[in-house]
């Protein structure tokens, strides 16, 4: 059986374009929902992993209406494989159903796996090179020194956090974090 997977990520988004490509590419049954990528619990993917069967494909328009990163499409691949089950997406032409199509899939995330390497390594030596000149990255800190200690001394005094925390306009898990 072909079972579709179709995906929007608000509410305003419209599934029909999705609907109909699906339709089209010979889905008899479609998951669909209005939801972030990035959401832990997806309901209607799970539903539909859930009661995958032996030979089934699981069909998308686009892969990425299954997952948002690359890790994440590998998951979700390996779980759909491990139930002797095929996945299908018609924008990319990519079919794990054929050794062809699985050799495809697995170079193209070898590259984007890759890609993703390279952008890291990039990221850490554009980190390593600002911290030579003296920049370091990351919010500045909510309080200074000298109000770091005036914090300390409230404390010993058995001040409330709330109170510390009001007078020097900060959260009180800021003031908590203070030692």
């Amino acid at each position: 059986m072909i079972v579709g997977y179709a995906r929007v990520s608000t509410e305003e988004q419209n599934l029909d374009a999705q609907l109909d490509a699906l339709k089209a590419a010979g889905a008899e049954r479609i998951f669909s929902e209005k939801i972030s990528g990035t959401a832990k619990a997806r309901p209607e993917l799970n539903r539909l992993l859930d009661q995958l069967r032996v030979g089934d494909v699981v069909l998308v328009a686009k892969y990425d209406r299954l997952a948002r990163s690359l890790p994440k499409l590998l998951d979700i691949v390996a779980n759909i494989e491990a139930k002797d089950a095929g996945f299908r997406s018609l924008a990319e032409d990519i079919d794990t159903t054929t050794p062809a199509g699985r050799l495809v899939f697995h170079v193209f995330a070898s590259i984007a796996q890759f890609e993703r390497e390279r952008i890291r390594e990039r990221t850490l030596e554009g980190l390593k090179s600002a911290r030579a000149k003296g920049r370091v990255g990351g919010r500045p800190p909510a309080l200074t020194p000298d109000q770091r200690g005036e914090v300390l001394r409230m404390k010993a005094e058995g001040r409330a956090v709330k109170d510390i925390a009001a007078i020097f306009k900060v959260s009180s898990a800021t003031v908590k974090r203070v030692r």
